[in-house]
């Protein structure tokens, strides 16, 4: 049975793509100020994935350019939202092997890097995961309403059918 945790990373990766329905190449590469491009930020949520479930978790880093380029503090850039969205699929695909072996005795065990513990438990890490998500994807929608867009989605969505509260 998958944790309730990672049922809430699931929906909430969900909300997320719902946020980004529809948007074009050209909308994906605009900036405004200093407010990093939404493809920016798709690639910015990989790196972070990559950064706990495989490079942590399972000791495999898919795209080392997501460490160097997408990194908290990493420079302004503007990616392709395709090749940025293709390598968050893969990502995100890549670590349903860590994410489905957690139950609640390993979300109390510190993630590890290169074998020694960082100091985060994997239900802390989940946790700012999926609050990260939840900022980006305000960050995101206020961009699109700097595009124009209009009738964008109404968050949370339907939290209550695809992912109730679940007792551990």
């Amino acid at each position: 049975m998958t944790h309730p945790l990672v049922s809430q990373l699931f929906f909430t990766r969900a909300e997320w793509l719902r946020g980004l329905k529809g948007l074009t190449e050209e909308e994906g590469a605009r900036h405004f100020g200093q407010m990093n491009c939404i493809s920016w930020d798709v690639g910015h949520l990989a790196w972070h994935e990559q950064r706990y479930w495989l490079q942590r978790a399972q000791g495999i880093v898919l795209f080392p350019q997501l460490v160097t380029n997408f990194a908290f503090g990493a420079p302004m850039s503007t990616p392709s939202l395709k090749e940025m969205l293709s390598m968050w699929r893969k990502v995100t695909k890549q670590s349903l092997v860590a994410l489905e072996a957690l139950d609640t005795e390993k979300m109390a065990q510190d993630l590890l890097n290169k074998g020694k513990p960082v100091g985060q438990s994997y239900g802390s890490a989940m946790q700012r995961l999926i609050y990260h998500y939840w900022y980006h994807i305000g960050e995101i929608q206020a961009i699109r309403q700097m595009l124009g867009h209009q009738k964008l989605p109404v968050y949370v969505g339907s939290i209550e059918k695809q992912a109730p509260y679940t007792p551990e």
